[in-house]
């Protein structure tokens, strides 16, 4: 049986950080983890790469130095999963780097993620596969959500299951008993919760839901959040991020609410009940006979939020360390999966899931 290495990184829309996995792949089986590591966003880095989704002045070289930064970031991600294994450089296949979204606007045909992969190549001596999301837009595709194909491969079975990505953006992976794929975003998972934690606590997120935990979701607000946005009301195939969730997204929703006032627990937890209400929509309008909901990304990792999905959903509900793969890592070892199916010449922008007018091999390749 072939076996190769290869690297997957992924800095999210929550911007906090870069995850890394070293990952050992077959032609059978699901791939090993090696090696994983987290390194923390610089606070300078994060400011900008927030700014940039937002016009701005001297965008064009604001955002080159940024890509030029990110790559440095990813280079010693890269020395610290490879120092953590004991291998070498030369023994990696390829680094998947998908770089940091700023703009993703595919019904206007393009979507930008900020990356310096040839630099990536030079800094680290191996090949760097990335721009994963253009080739599926060119083909009249969302580019979004990127992971349903990887989530099949290694979540698919001959029950019907859904998986649930929960970082800036919630994007939701629906698993059929006979080989059905589809996906696609559900709405904001932790960007608001992000910030208003940040506004009202001085934090940059709100622990374990603890604050949120002490207020009350308001049904008012909630549903005036709902009803107010009609991006929640369109099909699949959808995506969304920062371009539309963010600070004036709220502050025009909260300035245009006509019941009582409340206080900023009160919101905080409203908040978490739009992540949880609009999955547990999503997934009883798509997919209502699945049988379990696998939780990855940050967001599993706050048990007020995870009490409230499994709360509003009537099957199991469950971070995806208890299927085996740790749930910070797995959007990292989805970028290395999409390295390999990019090498083995594997379709991963799915039609089912973006919309496309057929499917596509996603990525590009810079050779080190």
């Amino acid at each position: 049986m072939r076996q190769a290495l290869y690297i997957g990184l992924m800095s999210g829309t929550s911007t906090d950080g870069v995850d890394a996995v070293l990952a050992r792949f077959g032609d059978q089986g699901p791939p090993r983890i090696l090696a994983s590591a987290s390194l923390p966003m610089p606070g300078a880095l994060r400011r900008e790469f927030l700014a940039l989704n937002l016009p701005g002045p001297n965008e064009l070289e604001r955002a080159a130095l940024a890509g030029n930064a990110l790559a440095e970031l990813y280079a010693q991600a890269c020395a610290a999963v490879l120092e953590d294994a004991g291998i070498a450089a030369s023994a990696v296949a390829a680094i998947g780097a998908h770089g940091q979204t700023v703009r993703h606007a595919p019904g206007q045909g393009y979507t930008i993620q900020i990356n310096a992969p040839a630099l990536l190549a030079e800094r680290t001596g191996i090949d760097v596969i990335a721009d994963f999301r253009s080739r599926d837009v060119a083909a009249g595709g969302q580019g979004a959500p990127l992971v349903p194909a990887f989530h099949h491969a290694l979540f698919g079975g001959d029950q019907p299951r859904a998986v649930l990505n929960l970082g800036g953006i919630a994007n939701v992976t629906l698993l059929g008993s006979q080989d059905e794929v589809s996906g696609f975003d559900t709405g904001p998972a932790n960007v608001l919760l992000d910030l208003w934690a940040q506004e009202h606590l001085g934090r940059d997120y709100d622990a374990d839901g603890a604050w949120a935990a002490t207020g009350r979701a308001d049904a008012g607000l909630l549903e005036h959040l709902i009803e107010s946005e009609p991006w929640f009301a369109l099909p699949p195939p959808k995506s969304t991020g920062r371009d539309l969730f963010n600070r004036d997204w709220l502050t025009s929703r909260l300035a245009g609410y006509q019941g009582p006032a409340l206080g900023n627990a009160d919101i905080q937890a409203t908040l978490q009940a739009l992540t949880a209400h609009t999955v547990a929509r999503a997934i009883a309008a798509h997919a209502p006979n699945s049988r379990d909901l696998i939780v990855c990304g940050g967001g599993a990792l706050n048990s007020s939020l995870m009490r409230a999905m499994q709360a509003a959903l009537p099957c199991p509900v469950y971070p995806s360390s208890e299927a085996g793969i740790p749930v910070q890592m797995v959007e990292a070892l989805a970028f290395a999966w999409l390295a390999w199916a990019h090498d083995h010449a594997r379709p991963a922008g799915l039609p089912a899931v973006t919309g496309a007018r057929h499917a596509t091999v996603l990525g590009c390749r810079y050779p080190a």
